[in-house]
């Protein structure tokens, strides 16, 4: 580990409902599919039937705040109460043009029990999975709010939805790997990818690459000083909401702004809270996690959170704004790049701080290359950004 900085976990967050706006924690649990409860709800509008769409699943369209900006009016909040059971509070405040009255509140259960709900097959982006109709009450909630019919789904705990392209590790180990950065670097350059629902079972029974509601990845890494960097683009040095870009983990620390192109894995070397932690002074092992391809930006940069619409101003012009010099992966040539997806290394997950120090293990001498699974295009385009 010698010559690579040392960095800390500056800020944790989950987004329970996918899309809607995003929950801070001080602390999380890091799993193969992710940190628990992140993106296990979905919301979906229902389209009216026609001669090709006569049952659910076909009339389901994915609402996803890239597209339906309005999402960004609902903030997310877990109440934990003296019992047992943890509860979901999302609030829906209207834009300031909107003749509502005020804000609306529903509560729900972080995990439900799905004894007696309808379950229906969903898919986002091409990867397929089934998951539970949360009901007439909480559809009813979301489809007063926004003014469409709606329902709202959980994927339980155990399920998850196949991980497409060669965004997996071991499909990214599987490619062509001409462009190692070195004996134990990854692989810096895919062209072909073999996706995980393709494979047989004893090629997946060493590693768990299922995912959630979660577009591309498990975890999505940023960090401050890339943030920092996109910050002093704007009008008067604005700083720039770190929320829009729906990470799961921020470091700070990195000797430069995007330098975390070229990241190929990371280990959390303490669970954080001391001065300065070491491996020695922790009994917790190192949580490694592997960073297979960049994250590819797209529109929902520009939402302005208090309006539910994109920015009119020169605040809703980031997306543009990082198109000069971040269009950087030539699969995804016309878009720009920010933050890493991670999956983590191994089945045992691990519990991570605020604070935990971090470095970096693997380091590519030249950026990945963003490739869709052909299998995703086929209902339309496959994402690479995250919501």
């Amino acid at each position: 580990m010698a010559g690579y900085a040392k960095m800390k976990i500056k800020q944790l967050y989950i987004y329970p409902i996918k899309s809607l706006r995003g929950i801070p924690l001080s602390s999380a649990y890091l799993t193969p599919t992710g940190i628990p409860n992140d993106r296990r709800y979905m919301l979906f509008k229902v389209g009216p039937p026609s001669e090709t769409a006569q049952d659910l699943a076909s009339r389901l369209q994915k609402l996803t705040v890239t597209f339906f900006p309005q999402l960004g009016l609902f903030t997310q909040q877990i109440v934990h109460p003296e019992g047992n059971r943890t509860t979901l509070r999302v609030t829906y405040t209207p834009p300031p043009s909107s003749e509502a009255e005020g804000e609306t509140t529903l509560s729900l259960d972080l995990i439900p029990r799905t004894e007696g709900l309808k379950e229906v097959d969903v898919s986002l982006h091409g990867s397929p999975t089934r998951a539970f109709d949360m009901g007439k009450q909480m559809n009813q909630w979301f489809s007063r709010c926004l003014g469409w019919e709606v329902i709202l789904v959980y994927m339980p705990e155990g399920t998850t939805r196949p991980v497409l392209g060669n965004l997996s590790p071991s499909s990214a180990a599987s490619t062509n790997g001409n462009h190692e950065a070195n004996a134990n670097g990854w692989f810096s350059t895919f062209t072909n990818y073999i996706p995980t629902y393709l494979k047989t079972k004893d090629e997946n029974e060493d590693t768990e690459e299922g995912i959630t509601f979660a577009d591309c990845a498990p975890y999505l890494i940023i960090t401050k000083e890339s943030v920092e960097d996109v910050s002093a683009r704007l009008p008067d040095r604005r700083e720039m909401d770190v929320t829009k870009f729906r990470p799961n983990i921020v470091l700070e620390g990195a000797e430069e702004a995007y330098e975390e192109d070229f990241w190929g894995a990371i280990s959390i070397l303490s669970s954080g809270n001391t001065a300065t932690p070491t491996m020695q002074q922790t009994d917790q092992s190192p949580v490694d996690l592997t960073l297979t391809q960049n994250c590819i930006r797209c529109q929902s940069l520009d939402i302005d959170y208090a309006t539910g619409t994109y920015f009119n101003s020169d605040e809703g012009t980031v997306l543009k704004k990082l198109m000069r010099d971040r269009r950087v992966d030539a699969g995804k040539k016309w878009s720009p790049v920010f933050g890493r997806y991670g999956f983590l290394n191994g089945k045992e997950g691990a519990k991570v701080e605020i604070g935990a120090e971090v470095v970096v293990t693997k380091r590519n001498e030249e950026r990945t290359t963003f490739c869709e699974c052909s299998e995703a295009r086929k209902g339309g385009t496959a994402a690479s950004w995250a919501d």
